[in-house]
């Protein structure tokens, strides 16, 4: 049986609504979850574990950079090993659009404290040795020492215990099946387990928030889109950071245990909720990583799969409560970046909660901006 009653109720076990428990339960907060799955069962347990700073909008770069300095300490907070490594990102810049463009982020990125700088193309390959700039047409860079990237598994993991052994309840395999409103406010959650009480909801749901909050009559302007990754077999270690691309949509990193994870995403392909690996995918990605790293030419690949991206029209997250029904607070529309940022974002959700206010100012990403026409599209993403 599930609670009959609690506080919030949190829909979505990645690690945005994992870390939200978290934060409710350390503040004695009476704190319920449900996952359908299992946890990071979605989008965060299908991503590439990459944790950047380098963002085009003011809102993005707070956010990741505060919620660096969460991952910092976080393996002491939980009391668990996530296998975070500052090992910087390499952003490419392959056109002079792209350096105009990277050198306005820098700027902006360097006013708000990030340790950041541009690099000419003779200086890339100072950060990846094995780099070919010249086959990939790279003509410039970014980099942050500071950026990194942690095992999204036992990151989500770990905030889940860490909110249990607070009193949090997480309920896996147990799908929500409607929230009950009442004159504008929420009154119950509806599962195929049973029901629970609740006068908070948190739409948590990656790619599916947008069905969860169509259950009590708010409009989303997300969309899920599939992007494909993989791993390779285990290698002496060569790669530290993150290399990034926006002009080849391709990004790809080296683990704690050797392998190589890299992904892309296809620019021409529509919105949808399909997972499926592909074919076309596998060829693409060869082909990138073997220009992009020749000494990757003779890698084998164990396996693939794809995930979901929550994308928003502007690519940044809707966070903070909706004007059409109290208490029901939206921490979603991460466009494929949840994981890096989802520490902070669960402390101000949490404080929003708790007391009603927050230490970072949010409210230029609720959902409203879209209606009032504030949108500020996020440059800086893998399209």
């Amino acid at each position: 049986m599930i609670k009959e009653k609690a506080e919030v109720v949190i829909v979505g076990g990645g690690i945005v609504g994992c870390s939200i428990a978290y934060n409710l339960a350390i503040r004695g907060v009476d704190v319920v979850l449900f996952e359908r799955s299992y946890l990071a069962s979605g989008a965060t347990g299908r991503c590439g574990g990459g944790i950047r700073q380098q963002w085009s909008t003011e809102e993005n770069i707070r956010l990741a950079m505060e919620s660096v300095k969460i991952f910092e300490g976080l393996e002491e907070e939980l009391d668990y090993h996530i296998e975070y490594y500052q090992g910087g990102y390499l952003v490419l810049a392959h056109t002079e659009d792209e350096v105009k463009q990277f050198k306005k982020n820098v700027s902006l990125q360097r006013k708000l404290g990030l340790n950041v700088r541009f690099l000419e193309a003779d200086e890339i390959n100072d950060i990846v040795p094995h780099l070919d700039v010249e086959a990939i047409g790279a003509i410039g860079a970014t980099w942050c020492p500071t950026d990194g990237h942690a095992n999204p598994f036992k990151t989500t993991i770990a905030y889940a215990r860490a909110a249990e052994k607070h009193g949090a309840h997480i309920y896996k395999f147990t799908e929500v099946k409607g929230i009950k409103v009442e004159k504008g406010e929420i009154k119950e959650v509806i599962t195929d387990k049973g029901k629970t009480k609740t006068k908070i909801v948190v739409n948590a749901a990656g790619a599916y928030s947008r069905e969860i909050a169509k259950m009590v009559g708010v409009e989303l302007p997300n969309k899920p889109y599939r992007h494909e990754i993989l791993a390779t077999e285990p290698l002496k270690h060569v790669l530290d950071p993150m290399v990034i691309s926006f002009h080849d949509n391709v990004y790809f990193r080296q683990t704690e245990h050797g392998e190589v994870v890299g992904g892309w995403g296809d620019p021409n392909e529509p919105s949808s909720y399909n997972i499926e690996s592909s074919f076309h995918f596998i060829v693409q990605m060869s082909r990138l990583l073997s220009r992009y790293v020749p000494k990757f030419r003779h890698v084998n690949i164990v396996r693939q799969w794809a995930g979901l991206y929550d994308v928003t029209p502007d690519a940044r997250p809707i966070l903070g409560p909706v004007e059409e029904v109290e208490g029901f607070i939206q921490a979603n529309g991460f466009s494929g970046h949840g994981f890096m940022v989802a520490p902070m974002v669960a402390k101000l959700i949490a404080e929003l909660i708790v007391e009603g206010k927050t230490s970072l100012p949010i409210e230029s990403l609720n959902l409203k901006r879209f209606r009032e026409g504030r949108v500020i599209k996020e440059a800086s993403v893998v399209g």
